[in-house]
């Protein structure tokens, strides 16, 4: 398969976590929990730790309830700091200073606000004020090849230019403390943390001797399953709640087969030519739905299964801090072809298809 004449490249990826970071047991005493369902569910979620911005508990040793204007603030306060964190090591990684970005694509799904992310950024880094920008809010763990799909498309338009996506996502924003099973797979399973990854069609410079190339794009969406994950109104708690159908991992196992049949369509490419794949941290059930139903195996997946164990889910950015550890890595080489995947609401499959 012959690469685009102008491709975009990713040419820099940084990311940024909370510096409080609990472990699962942790969890369960600082969240009083004794339920031994809801404690299993913690502790069989291949998860060891996660970044999380949470308040002290009360003086009865309870959680302290956040109202939705606290989890607004929390949002919008520990997101700019993550968002700031992950853009200045990306430019660092990629050899370049916030006077070089043109473009700057913001994805959130764990707050609104108005102005986004993108403005906000802006503001507060000193990026200069004729930036393009673009915020995508709402769309979910998916999201980031959403919003990458978008900015490959303004880096090939604008070639040479430099273009970031940050994924700024603060899933401690966006929890709900109530002791049913329902809130608290979404508790056991949701970790804070911001990825940027820089885009340009300009050459790699000094420093990153292997960026890889987006070649194209694909999705799929599963109507049937559009209930699946929801992120909606909770009357009686006054704020907004996650809902994740028990059904959801092997709903999206059942589908990837075909996704992928659609990104490969018409490319030469089989299956077994795919050198590294980088799947979303969706969740132990989700990870080994996929696996099996592609044919993966455990280290094809071992940054994917890393990042849910250091980190938990972190929606839409997981797939870039999976991506920035095969980067470290240091074992693509030229030639290699990769897969991007990320799964979210929608049902949604989005992939993309990348060469080194």
């Amino acid at each position: 398969m012959t690469p685009p004449s102008v491709g975009s490249r990713l040419v820099g990826i940084g990311t940024a976590v909370p510096d409080t970071t609990y472990t699962q047991r942790e969890l369960l005493g600082l969240l009083a929990v004794t339920d031994s369902r809801i404690r299993s569910v913690f502790l069989n979620s291949a998860i060891e730790q996660r970044g999380l911005t949470l308040p002290e508990p009360a003086a009865d040793g309870f959680p302290i309830v956040e109202s939705q204007g606290q989890l607004l603030r929390k949002h919008t306060e520990k997101g700019l700091e993550l968002g700031r964190g992950a853009i200045e090591g990306c430019l660092k990684d990629a050899g370049a200073q916030l006077s070089d970005v043109r473009y700057l694509c913001c994805v959130t799904s764990t707050g609104f606000l108005t102005p986004g992310f993108s403005a906000l950024l802006i503001k507060s880094l000193g990026i200069d004020v004729t930036c393009s920008r673009l915020d995508v809010v709402g769309m979910g763990c998916n999201a980031g090849l959403n919003a990458l799909n978008a900015v490959d498309g303004w880096a090939r338009a604008h070639p040479g230019e430099l273009a970031l996506l940050v994924c700024v996502e603060v899933c401690s924003a966006a929890y709900v403390f109530d002791g049913t099973m329902r809130t608290s797979v979404v508790n056991s399973l949701f970790g804070d943390g911001a990825a940027a990854v820089a885009v340009t069609t300009a050459g790699v410079g000094e420093g990153v001797p292997c960026a890889p190339t987006l070649l194209r794009f694909s999705s799929r969406i599963i109507p049937e399953a559009s209930e699946a994950m929801r992120y909606d109104w909770d009357d009686r708690q006054g704020k907004f709640s996650f809902w994740l159908d028990p059904q959801i991992p092997y709903v999206v196992g059942a589908h990837a087969a075909g996704a992928l049949e659609r990104l490969l369509h018409g490319t030469g490419l089989l299956p077994s030519d795919i050198a590294h794949w980088i799947v979303h941290s969706g969740g132990k059930k989700v990870v080994d739905s996929v696996r099996v139903n592609l044919g993966l195996t455990r280290h094809d997946v071992r940054h994917t299964t890393g990042v849910l164990r250091d980190h938990g889910n972190l929606s839409s950015g997981s797939f870039l801090f999976s991506y920035q550890r095969l980067a470290a890595e240091g074992r693509v080489r030229r030639g290699d072809v990769g897969v991007l995947m990320t799964m979210g609401p929608g049902s949604t499959i989005e992939m993309a298809l990348t060469r080194w």
